[in-house]
């Protein structure tokens, strides 16, 4: 796909989801590049900021199925991946799956059900495939999870492991609407009360799009700086646990996939430089857990490692 065509679709997705997302461009272009980029996005949030509204929204417009689980203490692995039972007609095993078959799965509150339940999304996100008694059950090609989470000092909460919050490519936020935005909902839902959104990608130009983005070039400049900012991490007399490879990987793919975003076909330092704080920032453990002082060490960070210039 040309991106000058790509660049249109995209903006399009992204206008129709304003239409009930009122106000954060910035967060939808940033979910729209996790979901490009064949990674899940992560959304820390206080209840009632449109997190659900978000994915479903998402859904409709890029022409996917959707499904919701919410996440509880009670919950099992195969209240998401499904069941296998046996049908005595058949004298067979018969797989009946749950609802992570779905393009978009909203995982909501996460990290009320119990670490044993988070894993059964380990392999879905990783390979877009779950195992079941021995058999394989693969996703569809564009599986994206949309996951909730209360602060962890709520009640009722179990922390997300390393392993789990690895997997997503970006921890996000939408966060309150300004005056003025949350004014023009109001007026919105109020004149509109049953608004409905269009589908803007089909699936096989949400395919199309992905590819592109693998067509998007980063310098092996960038690659480097990419590098020195995650070994800075490791680095970090206050970080406990650095940037991974996964990390760091994870990072130069949004890079490309914000680009495509932005109308290019290259990537530059400042692209990298707005993903740092959403990738990089639920990848490193702290010696201390105070979220405000890991934001601060990311951007001390960035200010410390020079930006490269193309020849050097």
């Amino acid at each position: 796909m040309e991106i000058e065509a790509a660049k249109t679709l995209i903006d399009n997705a992204i206008t129709e989801m304003e239409k009930v997302i009122v106000g954060k461009r910035t967060t939808l272009q940033l979910t729209v590049t996790a979901l490009l980029a064949n990674g899940h996005a992560l959304f820390e949030d206080v209840p009632g900021v449109g997190k659900t509204t978000l994915a479903k929204t998402m859904a409709t417009t890029f022409a996917g199925t959707y499904n919701r689980v919410q996440f509880t203490p009670d919950l099992l692995p195969s209240d998401i991946i499904g069941v296998s039972i046996f049908d005595r007609q058949k004298n067979q095993f018969e797989f009946k799956p749950g609802p992570i078959f779905a393009t978009f799965l909203l995982a909501d509150e996460i990290n009320r059900a119990t670490p044993r339940t988070q894993s059964a999304l380990l392999e879905a996100m990783a390979e877009n495939r779950v195992t079941l008694d021995g058999a394989t059950h693969y996703l569809d090609d564009s599986f994206f999870v949309l996951a909730t989470q209360n602060p962890t000092d709520y009640e009722g909460t179990y922390p997300l492991p390393e392993a789990q919050m690895d997997r997503f490519i970006m921890r996000l936020s939408i966060g309150y609407p300004n005056f003025d935005d949350e004014l023009k909902l109001l007026t919105q839902r109020q004149s509109e009360p049953n608004l409905e959104i269009q589908q803007v990608v089909s699936h096989d130009q949400l395919i199309d799009l992905k590819q592109t983005v693998q067509s998007v070039h980063i310098d092996p400049v960038l690659l480097r700086y990419i590098l020195d900012l995650a070994t800075a991490t490791r680095q970090h007399p206050s970080v406990r646990l650095g940037i991974s490879p996964r990390g760091s990987l994870a990072l130069a793919a949004a890079s490309r996939a914000f680009a495509l975003t932005n109308g290019r076909d290259y990537v530059i330092a400042a692209d990298i430089q707005a993903l740092i704080q959403p990738v990089f920032g639920h990848r490193i453990i702290l010696n201390a857990s105070n979220a405000s002082v890991r934001d601060q060490i990311l951007s001390d960070i960035v200010k410390s490692i020079p930006v490269p210039i193309r020849g050097e």
